[in-house]
């Protein structure tokens, strides 16, 4: 049985124990971009990702120990019949985020503020704390947190 924290006060038991039949698995997001290239000078020159691969309508990339993959939005694949776009930019909504865990949300903060990187606000402990955070969009509107432990 593995218990979860569901607030500070309440942990909750979950009877299935299986887990993921690969412990070693990893979760690696993949956006939806418009244009390629100004996904990645924004991925690559303001937040310093790595690129590993680059196609022209794809390309993955490597922040820290995680890896994003990027790709321009267009007709799907054949084993995948849903068409990946993304986010309505000027919107304050979002279906997801991509979160980066860092030693030092304050910090790395401020490196990419010197770089031109724009937040959405300062780094702040949320109501719950446990965490720092900061939050910015990139060009295409998709919701990036940078976190910290609190």
């Amino acid at each position: 049985m593995r218990r979860f924290s569901s607030s500070k006060d309440e942990t909750v038991a979950v009877t299935d124990s299986s887990g993921f039949p690969d412990a070693r698995a990893r979760v690696d997001p993949l956006l939806a971009v418009a244009d390629l290239d100004r996904a990645l000078a924004f991925w690559i020159e303001g937040l310093g990702a790595d690129a590993e691969v680059r196609w022209d309508s794809y390309a993955l990339l490597r922040i820290g120990e995680g890896r994003l993959h990027l790709a321009v939005s267009g007709e799907p694949p054949p084993d995948r019949a849903v068409r990946l776009v993304p986010p309505t930019i000027g919107t304050q909504e979002s279906t997801g985020e991509v979160v980066i865990r860092v030693a030092d949300c304050r910090a790395v903060v401020y490196v990419l503020q010197q770089r031109g990187v724009t937040f959405l606000g300062p780094p702040a402990t949320p109501a719950w704390g446990d965490e720092v955070r900061a939050f910015l969009l990139d060009p295409d509107g998709h919701l990036v947190e940078i976190s910290s432990p609190g």
